[in-house]
């Protein structure tokens, strides 16, 4: 898969990439830092109770890499590119 805009050229996409990434990596960090409980509670299969230290299984926006992938993938649609399948090549 490939990010596509009509009428772009590959170095305009190289710099809309970068930035994309750019911003998607400092609003993860942002957001991993700032928004991110120190603690969790975790209820066991028993229906038992406990807190934990954080993890990113307590919470689905905890892993600041899918965010940042997430947050690049809106930063990158928002600005008219598409993924579309790479052409093989003969």
């Amino acid at each position: 898969m490939e990010w596509v805009r009509p009428n772009s050229g590959p170095l305009e996409l190289r710099q809309d990439l970068s930035q994309c990434r750019q911003d998607a990596w400092r609003e993860a960090q942002w957001r991993s830092f700032l928004y991110r409980p120190f603690y969790t509670t975790v209820v066991d299969r028993f229906g038992r109770r406990f807190v934990v230290p954080y993890s990113p299984f307590g919470d689905p926006f905890g892993d600041s890499l899918i965010e940042e992938s997430r947050l690049t993938d809106f930063c990158m649609r928002s600005k008219g590119y598409a993924l579309a399948p790479i052409e093989p090549k003969e």
